[in-house]
């Protein structure tokens, strides 16, 4: 079912996206040679503690997912493009991380996500990291009262194939509200003028993420980690944006 917020419901929900921003400012700044995938979600559990907030992935169980969760962060690493479960792993130099989180704070979630090139990065890592960053502006800018669902598609998918990406659209935006994942369904590729009106009062997070040459993935043995079925690496952002009649307003905004 897909909810419509109330501009004082929006205000309602602007601490838990400032706590989300602050979270993943937090880890950009902790991602460096050395440092381990468990000690990023422990400082982002910890972060979690001090603020009062509820993980929303720590007991999450979809039908796809293995089991619970079980951690509070997804970090993925290199070919590993989006759920990847936190394990024991050092980062080194020259990886690729992406870090996706959501919280709720009283009660209203938001969702956002960030990669960010480890220690000496490549070339094609920083020019594909900053695709989905160009293809997240593009499908917020799109997400104007009036326009549809298939302009945000549309937006986001003109700049990867621009750049020279596929786009997978099993996995994408979606509704956030009292819950982490609603409808509508916002997928990386689209047809203008199709689709769901933007109405103000929708919420929904919008998560463009590319692979470097494939559109392919697959589930790691973990149960949870999807990986680019060819090895490529993969880049991955994400803003929670609420609808109002002045245009788009970034509740994540870093």
């Amino acid at each position: 079912m897909i909810e419509y917020r109330t501009p004082a419901e929006i205000d309602q929900m602007r601490p838990a996206g400032r706590f989300v921003a602050d979270v993943l400012d937090a880890l950009q700044d902790a991602a460096a040679v050395g440092v381990n995938l468990l000690e990023l979600d422990a400082l982002a559990h910890q972060m979690i503690r001090d603020r009062g907030a509820v993980s929303c992935y720590i007991d999450y169980h979809p039908s796809f997912g293995a089991s619970p969760f079980g951690k509070v962060l997804c970090t993925s690493v290199n070919d590993a493009v989006l759920h990847g479960l936190p394990h024991d792993y050092t980062l080194v130099d020259g990886d690729v991380l992406s870090v996706d989180f959501a919280a709720s704070v009283d009660g209203w979630v938001s969702d956002s996500a960030l990669t960010v090139a480890v220690g000496t990065p490549r070339s094609e890592d920083l020019e594909l990291i900053t695709t989905t960053e160009q293809a997240l502006v593009a499908g917020i800018e799109a997400a104007q009262a009036g326009n549809k669902i298939g302009d945000i598609s549309y937006a986001i998918a003109r700049v990867a194939s621009k750049a020279g990406y596929k786009i997978n659209t099993d996995f994408g935006g979606h509704g956030v509200g009292r819950t982490m994942h609603g409808d509508p369904h916002v997928p990386n590729d689209g047809r203008r003028g199709r689709g769901l009106p933007l109405r103000p009062g929708l919420v929904i997070a919008i998560e463009p993420w590319f692979c470097e040459s494939t559109d392919k993935i697959y589930t790691d043995p973990d149960g949870w980690t999807l990986r680019s079925r060819d090895g490529s690496r993969g880049a991955h952002s994400e803003h929670t944006i609420a609808i109002t009649p002045d245009g788009p307003l970034v509740l994540t905004a870093r």
